[in-house]
């Protein structure tokens, strides 16, 4: 499987998971190897949602194009995550101001 990763998908990972000169080949790898273990569940609107292998509540939201899975962005669950859903949800309130 084929993966390409967005600029957005990048960025949200070097901000959540942590910094690295390359984001996009490691999200990609990181996807291809959970996509190949099966950790793939669908979603309502048609996206992929695949779990990383390594941090299970870390989630790649993708979108299949032709052969290829395309990493749109990600976020992690529980309350336990490494940025807590509460300052990503100010982080888009002060955006829409």
């Amino acid at each position: 499987m084929l993966v390409a990763v967005t600029d957005h998908a990048a960025e949200r990972f070097r901000q959540r998971v942590r910094g690295t000169l390359d984001p996009k080949t490691e999200v990609a790898s990181r996807v291809a190897l959970a996509h190949a273990a099966g950790r793939v569940e669908q979603d309502s609107r048609g996206a992929m949602l695949v779990r990383d292998i390594e941090r299970r509540r870390l989630i790649y939201v993708c979108r299949p194009e032709g052969s290829e899975l395309v990493v749109v962005t990600l976020w992690e669950e529980g309350d336990e995550a490494e940025v807590p859903k509460r300052f990503t949800d100010a982080l888009r309130r002060d955006d829409v101001s």
